[in-house]
């Protein structure tokens, strides 16, 4: 339970606590419910609803008979009271969506990630599509909150810098985050792929339903995400979830760090369908295997796959079993009861892997947890990286830290 305080000089906490409850009460709050849920007083309560319903962040919706006396007022969020912007910034696409305070996607965007251009200038390109995805979603520039940016890692997350990301070339000591604040007058959060992902998970499923899980990110590359008592991990320097040099096939390829059978060179996508051109299993498209390419060559084994093309199906069958391996070890390592799968190609081979690899997971030998290990997919669908980098300017708007109380001198 988050509780307030009534000393009138910390009103804005207040204003957030307040927020926080009813927006985690989805039927609406009274005032005196929300007075009982806070610990504030009901003059606090009071005032500072009256100053959320000018600003129309909440709205009354409507009275409610609650025990003995005269009905009650209910008060719920105003979903149109603000919005926040989310970007990804995938290797292959870039995707833009725009969420309202209920974490509702009210408008969508994705591009594919320009080659051979500077972060300039995709920085720029970056600024106009925010612009003008802000026009086609039809919302006042004054009710957006803020932009968060999905980024692959390594990141330096206190100065706002993409450090160095393999697989998208030309991105070294990027300051990304006041890059695209100075361009787009909006304040600008940054954050690692893997765990925007996972804080879309956290913000959009219900209490407790995703506490302990990994979020096993499929897109260009591979990464973890993680959670633990219902908070994101982020790790000493904000870089957690890097699964992609976990063995999981000593007789595998050799990968880039010198090691063979690394996940994440394994079971790229780009590798599956390089595998299957060469093996005659697939077309080679025309011009060079891009992001559609990949798109479409995954598709295909997938629906070869299901097809009862044996060629496909051991293909698949070694994704499966490295992915599990991959599985196994973190959630033994953390004692995790979940796995949720998304990213921007998992839904291409999700049909066909996701049974085996819960079959895999929980008969391993190795698993040594006292529970069965549940295996989902993400609802939020592709964009769950974009969705997150929305949620944690939602957050970081509707979510009381007592940290914010501390006063440095």
């Amino acid at each position: 339970m988050r509780r307030g305080t009534n000393v009138h000089a910390l009103g804005g906490f207040n204003q957030i606590v307040i927020l926080d409850t009813i927006r985690r009460n989805r039927d609406g709050l009274s005032r005196v419910e929300i007075a009982e849920q806070t610990g504030l007083s009901a003059q606090t309560v009071s005032n500072v609803s009256r100053r959320l319903l000018d600003e129309g962040i909440i709205r009354e919706a409507g009275q409610r008979i609650l025990g003995v006396g005269k009905p009650r007022i209910i008060l719920e969020l105003d979903p149109s009271g603000g919005y926040a912007i989310g970007v990804h910034l995938d290797p292959s696409v870039i995707t833009y969506v725009v969420l309202d305070l209920d974490g509702r996607v009210v408008a969508h965007q994705a591009l594919r990630t320009p080659s051979d251009v500077t972060p300039d200038r995709v920085i720029a390109s970056m600024r106009d599509s925010i612009e003008a995805l802000i026009v086609e979603a039809g919302v006042e520039r004054s009710r957006v909150l803020g932009v968060g940016i999905a980024a692959p890692g390594p990141l330096d997350l206190e100065r706002g810098v993409v450090l160095d990301p393999p697989l998208l070339e030309g991105w070294h000591g990027v300051a990304l985050r006041e890059a695209l604040a100075e361009s787009t007058g909006l304040t600008v959060l940054l954050e690692k792929d893997v765990t925007a992902a996972t804080v879309a998970e956290l913000w959009m499923s219900s209490p407790h339903q995703r506490d302990d899980f990994m979020f096993f990110y499929y897109g260009t590359g591979v990464g973890v995400g993680l959670a633990i008592a219902h908070e994101a991990v982020r790790g000493a320097t904000n870089n957690a979830g890097d699964a992609g040099h976990i063995i999981v096939d000593p007789d595998g390829p050799v990968c880039g760090c010198g090691r063979r059978g690394c996940l994440g060179d394994s079971i790229m996508p780009r590798r599956l369908v390089a595998s299957a051109i060469a093996t005659g299993l697939i077309a080679r498209p025309v011009g060079r295997l891009g992001a559609t390419e990949v798109d479409e060559g995954l598709a295909q084994i997938a629906a070869l796959a299901e097809g009862g093309d044996a060629e496909a199906s051991d293909l698949l069958e070694a994704t499966a079993s490295r992915i599990s391996v991959a599985v196994v070890t973190v959630a033994n390592l953390l004692d995790l009861d979940t796995v949720v799968f998304g990213g921007p190609y998992w839904n291409r081979v999700s049909r066909v892997l996701l049974r085996r690899i819960a079959e895999l997971v929980n008969s391993s030998p190795a698993l040594v947890t006292t529970h069965p290990i549940g295996v989902a997919v993400s609802s939020i669908g592709d964009d769950v990286a974009a969705v997150g980098a929305a949620c944690l300017v939602l957050d970081d708007a509707l979510s009381p830290r007592p940290s914010a109380l501390l006063i440095s001198g």
